[in-house]
């Protein structure tokens, strides 16, 4: 089932309600209002609202000198721009200088779809993860994403948030709890562990569903906080399950798999991690069900992961 309303319509609406109670976030755009819908927050509050243009490392550079006076800024772009274009900027004069900025990199991977291989960010989380200070999320569905924005911007520190614009695929319920750098275990297992995050996070689940009907049974973390990493339940998986396969909709190279990994090896419990995600390649053109055929990253792919971790640990 799809959420009622779009991702970007739940961000703008959450992030309108906490602009009403902090008067000092401010918006900062790079010409790109509709894509954001961030329109009725500029006509709302005028005076906390910017529109810099198309000249993203300049944004950053505004950012960071209102965060020195206090303001808390949110600064969009696509992903591959507030990634790529900015990094330099990003690193310098907000996560050195230790400014609270937050920064939303719009429809990251998979999800800029027809766009193309040049406006694609296969790199941001790879690329974000080796920044001191910096958190990074992405949110499976609206639920979550509503409850994540305020959390987000109460913390003092650089966030990056990784926003899918589009309607999501319903994952949580009005039972939900997000907190901010804590994993969520959406469905237990005792053979092996897939842990994912964003719109990766539905899919993980129809793979489990799939080894369900095959007699395995497959432990689902969502790890919406990619940075800082829920190690706790990196490991408590490794000790439940004895493997784990990790779903990036980024590059392999960084992501969430090199994390779960980097803990998995240092903590001396040396169980098997494999890793599902795109394999050191640039963007393509296509629907996301064509691109998460063109890089292996659909159900089938994961739920043969899965399989093959399961035969490993027999072996």
């Amino acid at each position: 089932m799809l959420d009622e309303i779009t991702m970007k319509e739940t961000y703008v609406a959450a992030l309108a309600d906490k602009m009403k109670e902090n008067k000092n976030i401010v918006i900062l755009e790079a010409d790109l209002m509709s894509a954001t819908g961030t329109k009725r927050i500029f006509d709302t509050w005028p005076d906390r609202s910017v529109n810099i243009g198309i000249a993203e490392a300049n944004m950053i550079g505004v950012a960071a000198g209102l965060a020195t006076f206090g303001k808390v800024p949110v600064c969009s772009s696509f992903a591959a721009w507030i990634s790529r274009r900015d990094y330099d900027q990003i690193c310098v004069s907000i996560c050195y200088s230790g400014l609270n900025t937050k920064l939303i990199g719009l429809d990251p991977g998979i999800a800029i779809e027809k766009n193309g291989g040049t406006h694609t960010a296969f790199e941001d989380i790879p690329l974000f993860r080796a920044l001191p200070g910096m958190t990074i999320v992405e949110p499976s569905d609206s639920i979550q994403l509503s409850q994540a924005i305020p959390q987000i911007l109460d913390l003092p520190t650089p966030v990056y948030l990784r926003l899918y614009r589009k309607k999501a695929h319903t994952v949580h319920d009005g039972n939900y709890k997000f907190v901010l750098g804590k994993a969520d275990v959406l469905r237990e297992g005792g053979d092996v562990t897939i842990m994912a995050y964003g719109i990766m996070v539905y899919y993980a689940l129809q793979a489990a569903q799939e080894l369900g009907q095959e007699g395995i049974s497959a432990r689902v973390a969502e790890v919406h906080t990619i940075k800082p990493l829920d190690t706790a339940c990196v490991l408590e998986s490794a000790e439940k399950t004895g493997g784990i396969v990790t779903v990036d909709s980024c590059n392999y190279i960084g992501g969430l798999g090199s994390a779960v990994a980097e803990t998995v090896v240092e903590s001396g419990n040396l169980v098997p991690v494999k890793r599902v995600g795109i394999k050191d390649h640039f963007g393509d053109v296509g629907s996301t069900e064509y691109l998460m055929e063109r890089f292996h990253i659909a159900p089938k792919d994961i739920a043969e992961a899965a399989r093959d971790m399961v035969a490993r640990k027999a072996r």
